[in-house]
């Protein structure tokens, strides 16, 4: 079973919270409130899909020192805006942050579901890469480190006798790695090779 997008809201507006929660969980959301960014940040974060619903201004640090402090841990929770004064230069800001969208209050239902979709598929979206890069990363992981170097130069489509000039090493030996490291990888072919090296490529973008 699939678990429901979890929509954390921080937001000091206690009425305002309460109604999100509502029209959250009526949209068939999981939803969890914070009064402050503190008590978010007391709260372990589930690995779930999801994104934060976020007020840009509160007491004690303010919702753009939450965005960063979560860029800090490595929390790549998508982010939404909340605020009643907005402005442009903070906009701006929030934006090149890597927010996914900046409401100002009041919002729509329709805006706010629209923002949430769009934060979701960007959260999906990281989920895909990261487990696609941790998957070719265990996959490589069999590799000695000579394997690995030559690996690395069939990559970036160097030819047998340029990996064997770069690396010091005989043509013949740099065959018998392509041979022994294909083996390890259960690839039968240099096309199979081919398509693994450009998985491996589109892992690490």
């Amino acid at each position: 079973m699939i678990a429901k997008a979890l929509i954390h809201v921080v937001d000091d507006d206690e009425s305002l919270r309460a109604s999100l929660l509502d029209l959250l969980e009526a949209a068939g959301f999981e939803a969890r409130a914070y009064a402050s960014t503190g008590e978010f940040l007391l709260h372990p974060i589930p690995d779930r899909r999801g994104c934060v619903l976020l007020d840009l201004r509160m007491p004690g640090p303010s919702g753009l020192e939450l965005q960063a402090a979560l860029q800090r841990q490595g929390v790549a929770l998508p982010v939404i805006f909340l605020t009643g004064h907005a402005d442009v230069p903070t906009t701006v800001r929030a934006m090149k942050a890597g927010a996914v969208d900046f409401l100002e209050k009041p919002f729509e239902r329709e805006t706010l579901l629209d923002a949430l979709q769009r934060a979701l598929a960007r959260d999906t979206a990281q989920h895909t890469s990261r487990e696609e890069e941790h998957r070719q990363s265990t996959r490589l992981a069999v590799l000695t480190s000579r394997e690995r170097e030559v690996f690395d130069r069939i990559v970036a489509g160097r030819l047998n006798k340029q990996i064997a000039d770069e690396l010091g090493i005989g043509l013949r030996t740099v065959k018998a790695y392509r041979a022994q490291l294909m083996v390890k990888l259960n690839v039968t072919s240099a096309a199979e090779l081919g398509m693994l090296a450009g998985e491996q490529r589109h892992a690490s973008n």
